[in-house]
């Protein structure tokens, strides 16, 4: 057997990987899997379709249904221009604060869910403890999905999940869901003297950001319902966060692409919202094809992550309300893996330490303070898993 490593041993080691999302995890995965094996502890693997990323879970504890998923994942978004005062890809300790990307965003967790696994591996709990690593959340939760689904097929079904999303160790029940679609505007060019002869494929994908500009001003007049008040802003966005397009300021531009992403308030759907989205662009097609039957517009799904919604004597609330003391209640405007596994029949909760706010920065970190408090919430859940 190998040696037990502490919580901040293991961070060190993850935080040592550079998982960003357009890059493999299998380094990452490969490590856990030989630090989790040489304990004991049996691991399954599930890969994405090109095989150069891997989801990884485990069981510890009775094989019967009932238990608990700690839920992480082991991707990380980029460092590229950010200006970094220390090495991101270590851990560097200074101020009462651990330095490093995914120090809180979250490997932070996924060090804590590591060592609680092993612990309950070695010491025995009555009740089933799971581990469960996606990869690809950073860019739209696209791993959780096939990870939940292999864990059905190989382990019992547990039947909470804790989803470690830096939250303050605050009890999260409910956060927006959300959905991102490629949109390539295919127009014709002809010299902008006449541009009435063309098709702007940038002037027509404007027209789609007035909508989305409309939308938001209509969401945001409007009075939120009870549900949605409790979010940060209390509506749905509309957002466009990337445009590219055009080759030269004399030429109506033949192609244009941009990134239209909603997050969407609890209690309204997704599948409207697609499908409002989808009405317009036909609208404007149309539009263009009775110019130049050639352009068209192509939409592409790049993400799809369901809300979280607050359950009614939730498992997964009582049980992080009990082990944190907190009694507010939380909900946050930024998507999680809780709403895949609330969706596949767990109760699920959002909870763990260090600050959003700290996510995705330069000189991310996690406090120390946080990352003890984590150890003690995984001390108290070691506790309670031996008494069930």
């Amino acid at each position: 057997m190998s040696d037990i490593l502490s919580p901040r041993a293991i961070m060190d080691k993850l935080v040592g990987f550079p998982t960003v999302s357009r890059d493999s995890n299998l380094d990452l995965i490969d490590w856990v899997e030989t630090y989790l094996t040489g304990q004991g502890i049996t691991c399954h693997r599930h890969y994405n379709e090109d095989g150069n990323k891997a989801a990884l879970f485990a069981h510890v504890g009775p094989e019967v249904e009932g238990g608990l998923v700690l839920s992480g994942h082991t991707d990380v978004v980029p460092v590229d221009g950010q200006p970094w005062t220390s090495d991101p890809w270590t851990v560097t300790e200074r101020d009462g604060r651990l330095y490093g990307r995914g120090c809180t965003d979250m490997k932070g967790f996924d060090a804590l869910a590591i060592w609680a696994l092993v612990e309950a591996h070695h010491n025995g709990v009555a009740r089933p403890l799971q581990l469960a690593l996606s990869y690809d959340e950073e860019i739209g939760c696209t791993g959780a999905p096939p990870l939940i689904e292999a864990m059905a097929a190989k382990l019992p079904k547990a039947s909470a999940a804790l989803i470690g999303e830096p939250s303050t160790l605050r009890a999260v029940t409910g956060h927006k869901g959300s959905q991102g679609f490629h949109t390539r505007v295919v127009g014709f060019e002809v010299h902008s003297s006449l541009m009435h002869t063309g098709v702007n494929a940038i002037m027509e994908a404007a027209k789609l950001i007035v909508w989305a500009n409309e939308r938001n001003a209509e969401n945001r007049a409007r009075t939120p319902s009870t549900l949605g008040a409790m979010f940060d802003p209390p509506w749905t966005t509309c957002h466009v966060g990337e445009i590219e397009g055009g080759t030269a300021h004399n030429i109506t531009a033949k192609h244009c692409w941009l990134g239209m992403d909603f997050r969407v308030v609890p209690g309204e759907s997704l599948t409207d919202w697609k499908d409002a989205y989808l009405a317009r662009v036909r609208e404007i097609e149309a539009d263009m094809q009775a110019i130049r039957p050639e352009t068209h517009i192509e939409i592409t799904k790049r993400y799809e992550v369901p809300g979280l919604q607050p359950e009614q004597d939730g498992e997964a609330e009582a049980l992080a309300r009990a082990l944190t003391g907190d009694n507010g209640n939380h909900v946050v405007s930024y998507g999680t893996e809780a709403g895949h596994f609330q969706n596949a029949g767990y109760s699920a909760v959002v909870c763990g330490p260090g600050d959003i706010a700290q996510a995705h920065q330069p000189d991310e970190y996690i406090t120390v303070e946080q990352f003890e408090a984590g150890h003690d919430f995984m001390r108290r859940l070691l506790s309670r898993l031996k008494e069930a």
